[in-house]
């Protein structure tokens, strides 16, 4: 996995296309005076536009989360609550830990099991009912998962839709549509440090709809630390 792949890889919700509607007859103009500042009003709206366009780097709904998406590689440390509702084992809540390069500690309850992943490197350990075991990964096995997410950045389609509070957390909303490895939307809310705050998705289990949301918190806190399983 990925450090952005649990923000934006799982099939998803609302994709919704707004119905266009036909523009309505011009109003016929009374003079050339009429016209003439007509003409002047849409060149000054053109004017506008383009300087906000030369003045904001990030002018477009992809650029944006692009950056977005570089800033969450860049974090030392973060974490991650994940919460899937709909799913045939009912509500399932997942914590996740992440301390940069490659240390993930990750709680899984369903049922009131809980089951506990470290994963540093190419090595894992899970622990479930008081019994840990490990297992390691052939150097490269997770590649994959950096082909995947280089792909679908090329591919990617960006929708912005506004800007929204989440528990007194100004942001703004995306929707990515995916096609590659399958099509897929992912809603995204950025903070003020374009990082990542909520992502929300849908997806199918054997025809019912599962929706997981994740709420990302303490980006770059040295408090959170990783180590092996005693």
């Amino acid at each position: 996995m990925t450090r952005y792949v649990v923000a934006t890889s799982a099939i998803v919700l609302i994709a919704t296309l707004g119905a266009c509607k036909a523009s309505s007859p011009a109003a016929p103009v009374a003079d050339g005076s009429t016209a003439a500042t007509a003409a002047s009003g849409e060149s000054r709206e053109s004017g506008m536009a383009a300087t906000a366009q030369a003045l904001n780097p990030l002018a477009t709904p992809k650029d944006a989360m692009l950056a977005s998406m570089k800033a969450f590689r860049d974090v030392r440390s973060y974490h991650a609550s994940m919460r899937m509702e709909g799913g045939p084992e009912g509500v399932m809540t997942n914590e996740m830990d992440f301390v940069a390069p490659d240390r993930y500690r990750i709680t899984m309850k369903s049922r009131g099991m809980e089951v506990h992943n470290v994963r540093i490197g190419n090595d894992t350990w899970m622990t479930m009912n008081g019994r840990t075991s490990k297992v390691t990964m052939p150097p490269g096995t997770m590649d994959q998962w950096q082909d995947i997410m280089h792909k679908s950045q090329e591919t990617m389609d960006v929708e912005a839709q506004g800007r929204e509070t989440i528990d007194g957390v100004p942001t703004r909303k995306y929707l990515i549509h995916q096609t590659d490895p399958k099509p897929s939307d992912v809603a995204v809310w950025i903070n003020s440090d374009d990082l990542v705050h909520q992502a929300r998705m849908q997806s199918d289990y054997q025809g019912t709809p599962i929706t997981t949301t994740i709420r990302y918190t303490r980006y770059n806190d040295p408090a959170i630390m990783i180590d092996p399983p005693q």
